[in-house]
């Protein structure tokens, strides 16, 4: 008899075990996104945010876009990886920053990177720094304009790499954003300004 009513007894919790155990499922990796080329405004701002850890009273001097071979289809407009300065008048000093999307040792580090300390004397030469909030424009937009004032030079010119600048230079009130097709200034023979501050189209440099 006590066989009789062990039987029933196993069979029963071998089913509640059964019925417990959840089936292993193999979840699906996502694929990883590779990284998108950033807006200058945005780049320029994740930088100034480390920038004011440095120096509170931190402006910008200067910002430029940097060309990376790891990235080569970059979007007009954007950069794989940006450089700026920023000064402090309290401390006498200026500092470089980059930002990028990749990691390219040993000369550039993935996200903001903050360079050395520098001697800052006060402004001089063509450029002057200017305050964070004035750069209104991103440099999406900007391009959008620099292109429709470029005469259909990106036409007659295509696949250009493209470099681009943000300086205030003394014939200009606001920061300028300085759209160049070329690998650098110094060899580049077409360029366009766009108030970085309102948006509207500068001047066009041959």
């Amino acid at each position: 008899m006590q066989l009789v009513k062990f039987a029933p007894m196993s069979a029963l919790l071998l089913l509640l075990c059964a019925c417990s155990e959840t089936p292993q499922t193999t979840a699906k990796k996502e694929v990883e996104k590779p990284p998108e080329p950033v807006t200058g405004q945005s780049a320029l701002f994740k930088m100034y945010q480390v920038a004011r850890t440095w120096a509170p009273d931190a402006q910008v001097l200067k910002m430029n876009s940097m060309l990376l071979s790891e990235v080569p289809d970059v979007p007009r407009g954007k950069a794989a990886a940006w450089e700026a300065t920023f000064v402090s008048a309290d401390k006498s000093k200026q500092r470089s920053y980059t930002f990028s999307i990749v990691e390219t040792l040993p000369n550039l580090h993935k996200g903001v990177f903050a360079g050395l300390e520098e001697d800052w004397s006060g402004p001089k030469g063509p450029n002057t720094p200017f305050l964070m909030a004035a750069v209104r424009i991103d440099t999406d937009a900007g391009y959008a304009t620099a292109l429709k004032e470029s005469e259909g030079y990106d036409k007659k010119n295509p696949g250009k790499p493209m470099v681009i600048l943000l300086e205030r230079v003394a014939k200009y009130p606001n920061p300028v954003w300085r759209f160049v097709w070329g690998e650098s200034v110094g060899t580049s023979n077409f360029s366009i300004y766009v108030d970085a501050s309102t948006g509207e189209f500068k001047e066009r440099l041959h």
